[in-house]
């Protein structure tokens, strides 16, 4: 469609070479929830061209509340995620190619990274998380982390050579399922991981390596903190910046 990118395209400082940036890129998002919901409905909106979905688990009535990706169909049917994301991903932007895997990441499984220029962290725990941040230190791509409860959340960017995901977070709370989350609150987080990963794609705007913003929807208050890099991190500290 010829017109699809022409509001992004006349951006300043964004033009012709940042989409076909964005149209080269294969971007993996792990965990197709609330979170991967808004956050691959903005990559493929923005002509990201390979979309990867990595999540083990199947649409159920009580992920329709935040998970906007899937449908009532989808829970009825007991569809995965990745395959009833899928379909609408590609419903809805025909010119990018998106690859389904209904598997959990996994230390055997880190393998589905292969090939990724970024990936998105829209996970729910830290097992997953915690991996996924090293698998990507190790491969020198960029991560984007996003985590909501309730009425907030965060994001943060980790670049190659910058601070980690373990240097800002050394222990990760485990909440285990049934964590309260209202649906737009996932969205703004989510939107705002596929902005960052966008931003970092195409390279425009300013970077936030080492920078989580915290948001507190229910008060408005937005905060922002700086990371260092930890050199006794078990994931990064052994690494050269």
């Amino acid at each position: 469609m010829k017109d699809r990118y022409v509001r992004q395209l006349s951006i300043p400082g964004f033009g012709p070479e940042a989409q076909r940036r964005l149209g080269r890129a294969c971007v993996a998002v792990v965990g197709v929830g609330g979170l991967g919901s808004a956050a691959l409905m903005y990559l493929a909106a923005a002509g990201v061209g390979r979309l990867v979905l990595i999540d083990d688990q199947k649409v159920e009535p009580s992920n329709l509340n935040r998970q906007i990706i899937h449908f009532e169909e989808d829970a009825l049917l007991s569809r995965y995620k990745v395959e009833s994301a899928r379909m609408k991903l590609q419903a809805f932007n025909s010119e990018i190619d998106v690859e389904a895997i209904p598997m959990r990441l996994e230390e055997e499984t880190t393998f589905l990274l292969k090939g990724a220029d970024l990936a998105l962290d829209c996970m729910d725990g830290p097992a997953g998380r915690y991996l996924l941040n090293r698998c990507c230190l190790q491969r020198r791509i960029p991560l984007v982390h996003g985590a909501v409860e309730g009425l907030t959340g965060h994001v943060l960017t980790v670049l190659p050579g910058g601070p980690c995901l373990r240097c800002a977070f050394p222990s990760l709370p485990d909440r285990g399922g049934g964590v309260p989350v209202l649906g737009a609150a996932a969205g703004v987080i989510g939107s705002m991981q596929a902005l960052e990963a966008i931003k970092a794609i195409a390279g425009i705007g300013e970077g936030r390596e080492g920078r989580a913003l915290f948001l507190d929807m229910g008060s408005g208050q937005v905060d922002e903190v700086v990371f260092q890099r930890s050199p006794g991190c078990p994931d990064c500290g052994s690494l050269r910046p």
